[in-house]
C-alpha cells in the first residue's frame, strides 16, 4: 500500500499541477466550447456574454499597463535617443514583414486558385450582406487623428492604444528630461506597475471563461457546417498560416539563435487564448510580462509590443491579399501583376489606418477594394460568414509575430539577455539564475 501511494503520488502531482496550468484550462474550455455549441446551439448563442466580458476586462487594463511599461522604460533610460532608435527599427522591420507577408500571400493565391471554379454573377450578390463597419474606409488623416487625444489624462483613461502610447512616450520622455524633481513620480509609476500587472494575473485567470464562451457561440451561431463552408480557402490560409510560421518566423528565430517551438511553448497560454477569442489585446499584458520574464528590456517591450499590435499584424497581411484575389477569382476578374502590386501598395497604407478596431483586417479588405475599384464591393459577402474562422489564424500570427519581433529588436538594441532566454525557454537543459524567472508570472500565464 505504502508502495503504491508513494508511485501515486508523483503521478497525481503532476496531473495537479498539469490542470493548474493556463493553458491546459483555456484548452479544455476550448473543447467543452465547441461540444456545447454542436449539441446545444440554443445555449451556445447565450454564452456570447462570456468571451465579452473577457474581453472587456482585459481592455480594461491594456491601457495602463501600456502607460506604466512605457513610461518606466524610457524614463529610465540614461540616453533618450535609444528610444527614437528602437521605434524606428521596429517600424522599418514591421513594414518589410507585412509587405513579405502579402507577397506570400499573393504567390499563394496566384499558384492555387482557390476562387477559381465559383463563377459568382457579381450583380446576383448583396452587399447589404456586408457589415456597415466594413464599408466605413480608413484614411490617413484618420489615422493621425486616432492619435491625438481629446485630453493627457483622457488617453491613459481611454481605450485607444495608440493614443496611449503616444502620451506615454511624451511622459516619460518629461519624466527623463526631470531627472531628480521627477523621480518620486517616475518610482510612484513604477509601484502602479506592480499593482496592474497583478490584475492582469487575476483577469487572465478568467480566460478559460472567455474562450469557453467564444467558441460556444462561434459553433452554435454558424453550425458545423461552417467548419465545412468554403473548406478550401481555409484549409489553404491555414496552410500557408503554418508555413508562414515555419519558414520565416523559423529563420527569424534561428538567426536570433533560439527555438521557436521554445517559444511557442513559452508562450503557449497567451497563444491559445488568443486563437480562441480572436483578439491579440487579449493577450497584451501578459505577453509584455512573459517578454520581459525571457530578458528583453523594458523599453524594447514597452514600445516595440504597443505599436506592433497596430502596425505589425503579418498574419492580416497574408489574409489580404489572399482573399482579394480569392474574391477577384470568384466574381471572373483577371487581376494583371500590375493591378495586385497597387493593390498591395494600397493595402500597405490603409492597414496602418485601422490599428485598434474590432474586425479591422475586414474592413481594410473592403478600403482596398474600394480604392482600387477592380473588384465589387458586394463580393465581400462571400467571405463574411468565415471571417471569424479566418481571423484564428490572423490573430495567431499576429501575436506570435510580434513576440519574434521584440526579440529581434532587444537583440539589435544589445537590450535583450541571450543567456537567460535560453534558460527560460529549456528550463531543463539549463538551470534559471535566481532572478531570471518570475515564478507568480509564470503561473499566471501558463
Amino acid at each position: 500500500m505504502t508502495t503504491t501511494d508513494a508511485a501515486g503520488r508523483p503521478q497525481r502531482s503532476r496531473l495537479n499541477r498539469l490542470i493548474g496550468e493556463l493553458w491546459f484550462q483555456v484548452l479544455l474550455a476550448a473543447v467543452l466550447g465547441i461540444a456545447v455549441g454542436l449539441a446545444a446551439p440554443g445555449t451556445g448563442e447565450e454564452l456570447k456574454p462570456l468571451n465579452d466580458w473577457f474581453i472587456a476586462l482585459v481592455k480594461m487594463i491594456v491601457v495602463p499597463v501600456v502607460f506604466c511599461v512605457v513610461t518606466t522604460g524610457i524614463a529610465a533610460m540614461d540616453n533618450l535617443r535609444k528610444a527614437g532608435r528602437i521605434g524606428v527599427k521596429a517600424i522599418g522591420y514591421f513594414l518589410v514583414l507585412s509587405l513579405v507577408s502579402m507577397l506570400i500571400g499573393l504567390a499563394v493565391a496566384n499558384i492555387f486558385h482557390p476562387g477559381s471554379g465559383l463563377d459568382v454573377d457579381p450583380s446576383a450578390l448583396n452587399a447589404d450582406d456586408v457589415p456597415e463597419a466594413a464599408q466605413e474606409h480608413a484614411t490617413v488623416t484618420g489615422f493621425v487623428s486616432s492619435l491625438i487625444p481629446s485630453s493627457l489624462l483622457g488617453a491613459i483613461t481611454g481605450d485607444a492604444i495608440l493614443a496611449a502610447l503616444m502620451v506615454s512616450i511624451v511622459f516619460g520622455v518629461a519624466l527623463n528630461l526631470a531627472g531628480e524633481d521627477g523621480a518620486p513620480l517616475t518610482r510612484g509609476i513604477r509601484a502602479l506597475s506592480d499593482v496592474v500587472f497583478r490584475i492582469v494575473g487575476w483577469v487572465m485567470r478568467l480566460a478559460p471563461l472567455g474562450t469557453f464562451g467564444a467558441l460556444a457561440t462561434v459553433v452554435a451561431t454558424y453550425g458545423a457546417e461552417s467548419l465545412t463552408q468554403l473548406a478550401y480557402l481555409i484549409i489553404l490560409f491555414t496552410a500557408t498560416c503554418v508555413v508562414y510560421v515555419l519558414v520565416v518566423l523559423g529563420a527569424i528565430m534561428r538567426a536570433c539563435h533560439l527555438s521557436l517551438f521554445a517559444l511557442m511553448r513559452f508562450l503557449k497560454a497567451e497563444l491559445l487564448v488568443a486563437l480562441s477569442t480572436c483578439s491579440s489585446e487579449a493577450v497584451l499584458p501578459q505577453l509584455v510580462r512573459k517578454l520581459e520574464t525571457l530578458g528583453i528590456g523594458r523599453p524594447v517591450v514597452g514600445i516595440v509590443i504597443p505599436s506592433g499590435f497596430s502596425f505589425n499584424l503579418d498574419g492580416s497581411a497574408v489574409y489580404l491579399t489572399m482573399a482579394s484575389l480569392f474574391l477577384a477569382q470568384a466574381v471572373g476578374i483577371d487581376l494583371s501583376w500590375q493591378q495586385q502590386l497597387v493593390m498591395v501598395g494600397v493595402m500597405m497604407l490603409t492597414s496602418k489606418g485601422t490599428a485598434g478596431i474590432a474586425g479591422g483586417a475586414f474592413i481594410v479588405l473592403a478600403s482596398t477594394v474600394t480604392a482600387v475599384g477592380h473588384i465589387p464591393l458586394a463580393a465581400l459577402s462571400l467571405i463574411v460568414g468565415i471571417d471569424r474562422i479566418l481571423n484564428e489564424g490572423r490573430v495567431f500570427i499576429n501575436v506570435l509575430g510580434n513576440a519574434v519581433a521584440t526579440i529581434v529588436i532587444g537583440r539589435w538594441e544589445n537590450d535583450f539577455d541571450t543567456e537567460r532566454a535560453r534558460s527560460v525557454l529549456h528550463p531543463g537543459k539549463t538551470p534559471p539564475p535566481p532572478a531570471a524567472v518570475d515564478t507568480a508570472t509564470i503561473g499566471a500565464g501558463g
